[in-house]
């Protein structure tokens, strides 16, 4: 039906969350008012748009306004980390319906991970009262490096079994919805930004946990780079870690100098009960002077790498976030020491510093929100206004 055509394009106006009338819509698009009547009608019919409170009258029978209805629909954000697993359900406003939590090992492998994924997911749209009808897409954060355009993990140091293999594929078959797939820290940009730092256009955010990565929010998108491995900090080496051997066969990286295994190796060499990097939190937290002294170093180490990334990106933002971020001040304070004395002061000027605001959860929000930004795309709307046939 031609006259139903443009019926995405005026989604799209829509997603701002102003209700409009038939005539604004009309107005503004410079078509008859009957024309957008049909396309609001192949929107309404898809539960993505309805009438909310009717527009002020200026004689006779006020006129409909209409608006995104965010709560009909529902997206799955999902955060894979090394030993954990994280799932939220969503609506389309980014609100969350449910989620649920579970300590599971990537290195199971890719099968026992997403038929967990696929367990929780159905778990939760059954819980919030919804089915899978209802769902428009998943986002996922891996904890490796992701090829963008397939969604397959490619070479990932801490994920065996993973390379190659079609994430977005698999759980397609289970959900029959778009999956998105991305690298844990790019996602877990996107959500730290989405939660509190929606108005700033150049962020690095960066999570230290059980390796180092950095998602880079550049003139408000997201920058993957050529091959998706923008970011990829952990593996620069730093002069303090020349024989230190990291998992990718090098040596000095700093993930193998600053990360929260690395760190927990060293306390335990010294008799400390120290497993991970939450250890290594745990004996902070008690005021521990050795994991103190350790962990602010970490921080100046892992500030040294930014001092670089510093003058080249010129961030108006550093969030700090994964499992060693809970250590609180202590941490960011050597970062904040090492930048502020090696950096020049036009570049950090007006920079802040901070700790994550939305902290663990910050994988689900973003893999959240890159669901929603497909689900929600043009070329989604489109496809979902000709398969109901319009």
């Amino acid at each position: 039906m031609p006259a139903v055509s443009g019926a995405s394009d005026l989604f799209q106006l829509l997603r701002d969350g102003q209700p409009r009338t038939r005539t604004e819509l009309a107005d503004l698009f410079g078509v008859a008012r009957s024309t957008v009547a049909l396309r609001v009608e192949a929107l309404m019919e898809l539960g993505l748009v309805a009438p909310v409170d009717d527009a002020v009258s200026t004689g006779g029978r006020p006129s409909s306004r209409f608006a995104l209805r965010t709560e009909t629909k529902a997206v799955l954000g999902v955060d894979i980390g090394a030993s954990h697993l994280r799932v939220g359900l969503t609506d389309l406003s980014g609100a969350r319906l449910a989620d649920a939590s579970r300590d599971l090992l990537v290195s199971e492998g890719p099968e026992a991970v997403l038929d967990t994924v696929a367990e929780l997911g159905a778990e939760l749209l059954q819980r919030a009262g919804r089915s899978t009808e209802d769902l428009l897409a998943i986002g996922i954060g891996v904890p490796g490096p992701v090829e963008h355009s397939t969604g397959r993990p490619i070479n990932p140091p801490i994920m065996p079994g993973w390379h190659g293999f079609d994430v977005p594929g698999y759980l397609h078959a289970r959900f029959g919805v778009p999956v998105l797939v991305d690298n844990d820290v790019n996602v877990m940009s996107v959500g730290e930004r989405e939660a509190a730092w929606p108005d700033v256009e150049d962020l690095i955010f960066v999570k230290v946990a059980t390796g180092i990565g950095a998602g880079i929010i550049c003139n408000g998108a997201l920058l993957r780079g050529a091959d998706g491995v923008a970011g990829d900090i952990g593996h620069i080496r730093v002069p303090r870690g020349a024989d230190m051997l990291c998992r990718c066969g090098n040596y000095g990286c700093l993930e193998a100098v600053a990360a929260g295994p690395a760190v927990a190796r060293k306390l335990q060499a010294s008799g400390h009960s120290a497993e991970d990097s939450l250890g290594v939190v745990a004996l902070v937290n008690q005021g521990d002077h050795e994991a103190l002294q350790l962990v602010r170093q970490a921080g100046r180490d892992v500030g040294e790498v930014l001092s670089a990334c510093l003058s080249m990106m010129n961030p108006a933002v550093i969030v700090i976030g994964g499992a060693m971020a809970l250590t609180g001040e202590h941490f960011i304070a050597g970062v904040r020491e090492v930048i502020y004395s090696r950096t020049m002061p036009l570049a950090t000027q007006h920079l802040q510093i901070v700790q994550s605001a939305s902290g663990l959860d910050a994988g689900v929000v973003g893999a959240s929100m890159l669901a929603i930004q497909h689900a929600l795309s043009p070329e989604s709307i489109d496809g979902m206004l000709a398969g109901a046939g319009a």
